[in-house]
């Protein structure tokens, strides 16, 4: 299947795809910050670049979007393939899903935790509150 975008529209397309600040993680910043919570955003000193760091409770909380990070979860619907240039799209969304599991080691190596919230877990946001506040403690 051809694309339907001319590749200049394509071009134009992807460079509105943002790695910070999207629209997931900041419905997470604001739960997290009304639960009373504070924390570091991106901190590059630790792998992955971690979207919130709890510093002093060695705890990270990554947003990731369900098709970047290939969430393998059956019922999740934002994760499928693209219908198009399969021979470029899965290696590269492979590759995305193996670089996260490599900086998960290394941030349990280095003695933290760390809970993974998918943007298609973000409709409930009771649950998704129990769950970082489970994470977090007290």
């Amino acid at each position: 299947m051809a694309d339907t975008l001319t590749p200049a529209e394509r071009s134009e397309r992807m460079a509105r795809v943002k790695g910070r600040g999207t629209a997931p993680e900041m419905l997470v910043r604001r739960i997290v910050h009304k639960l009373g919570y504070r924390y570091r955003l991106h901190r590059r000193d630790l792998p992955g670049c971690p979207d919130l760091a709890f510093g002093n409770r060695r705890k990270i909380i990554f947003v990731h979007g369900c098709f970047w990070h290939r969430h393998d979860d059956s019922t999740c619907k934002l994760a499928r393939l693209p219908k198009s240039r399969l021979d470029f799209w899965l290696p590269k969304l492979e590759a995305n899903r193996a670089r996260d599991a490599k900086n998960q080691e290394r941030i349990r190596a280095m003695g933290w935790d760390f809970l993974v919230i998918w943007e298609c877990q973000l409709g409930d946001k009771e649950l998704l509150k129990q769950r970082i506040r489970s994470f977090l403690g007290p």
